[in-house]
């Protein structure tokens, strides 16, 4: 009899242990954000700029680790990048200051294309504006100090 509830605890246990790891993935996939293909234009900058500049950037966000994973493209620059960052917290056709810097590591080319990523800080990067919208991304020229092309990060999941 012993034998018997043993071999059925243990069938229990067995069936159950899958469903159990399951929920696992499924909440780790629950806290994965992105965001595909968004366009960065001159009209986006605040004010907007006359280019015939274009850009976009994919991003991904995991909340569990706190790393943004960011890859950016851009084409037909005035000149090459002189700076470019993330800023925030700002709705669209707001400015704000500098969240992430970018300037050491984007290749200063009129196109181009990189990819980095960082662990939000807690402090001036804020998890609640990230997922709020109130982030974008910015490409500066010597043209256009304020900003040649700009997209504003709208995560999704």
């Amino acid at each position: 009899m012993k034998n018997m509830r043993a071999w059925a605890l243990g069938l229990i246990l067995v069936c159950c242990l899958p469903a159990v790891s399951c929920k696992k993935d499924k909440d780790n996939n629950n806290n994965i954000y992105s965001a595909k293909n968004t366009a960065m234009t001159g009209a986006q900058e605040f004010p907007a700029v006359t280019t015939t500049a274009t850009g976009s950037f994919d991003i991904t966000y995991n909340r569990d680790s706190k790393m943004l994973n960011i890859t950016v493209r851009w084409q037909g620059l005035s000149g090459p990048v002189t700076l470019s960052h993330i800023h925030g917290p700002a709705d669209k056709g707001v400015n704000a200051g500098v969240l992430e810097n970018f300037t050491t590591i984007i290749p200063k080319t009129e196109s181009g294309n990189f990819s980095t990523s960082f662990t939000l800080n807690g402090t001036t990067q804020k998890e609640e504006d990230l997922l709020a919208g109130k982030w974008y991304v910015n490409i500066h020229t010597a043209a256009h100090p304020g900003g040649e092309i700009r997209g504003q990060i709208e995560l999704t999941y």
